[in-house]
């Protein structure tokens, strides 16, 4: 038998469907940092991001012993699909919105939006600069409409493509090509309105 790690998503899917138990820890392990990352992102609370991320893998666990999973190729887009129904059904419960917080990405990379703090030379000056932009921006973020900050963070903090964007929000690719348009214009004016520094 294969080492299981050096198998791809779909191989591991394809050996739960089997029988193997294993091969789900695997798939929930592989992809634990980027799920749990995005999640916590948008919700801002850790205990509620645990419950969400463990309410996703039920999901998963579920849908896969069903039959009905037919994500070939796609397992984390789907799952990542499943979190942001769940993360949507709790704020329409609970009534209330999200907000975004941190500085990178699951990757554990420093988050860039508009490529402002690309820089290659850097010294202590500029890090800390760049760490106040960084924070300005995101309060920036925060004041968007939720539908547009949506799409921002999935763009910037986690480099999906607009088409992997309309899928998991269940929008047409023009709907999500067009909320980005207008959070980058309300961006810009926040930007003048309130005067930020985005470049250095």
């Amino acid at each position: 038998m294969p080492n299981q790690q050096l198998l791809n998503d779909q191989e591991l899917v394809n050996q739960y469907i089997s029988g193997d138990e294993s091969a789900i820890s695997i798939l929930i392990q592989r992809h634990k940092r980027r799920i749990f990352g995005y999640i916590i992102n948008i919700v801002k609370d850790k205990a509620l991001a645990e419950d969400i991320f463990q309410d996703a893998f039920i999901k998963v666990i579920n849908t896969i012993k069903k039959g009905q999973y037919s994500e070939e190729g796609k397992f984390l887009p789907w799952v990542i699909r499943i979190s942001h129904n769940l993360i949507i059904d709790f704020f329409r419960h609970e009534k209330r919105m999200p907000t975004i917080s941190g500085s990178t990405n699951s990757n554990g990379e420093t988050f860039d939006i508009f490529s402002v703090l690309g820089m290659r030379d850097r010294n202590k000056e500029r890090d800390i600069i760049q760490g106040q932009i960084r924070k300005d921006i995101r309060k920036l973020i925060e004041c968007l409409p939720m539908e547009q900050r949506e799409v921002v963070v999935m763009r910037h903090y986690f480099d999906m493509s607009f088409q992997e964007i309309s899928d998991q929000t269940n929008v047409s690719l023009n709907t999500a090509l067009g909320r980005m348009r207008y959070a980058l214009k309300n961006l810009r004016k926040l930007i003048k309105e309130q005067d930020v520094v985005v470049s250095y």
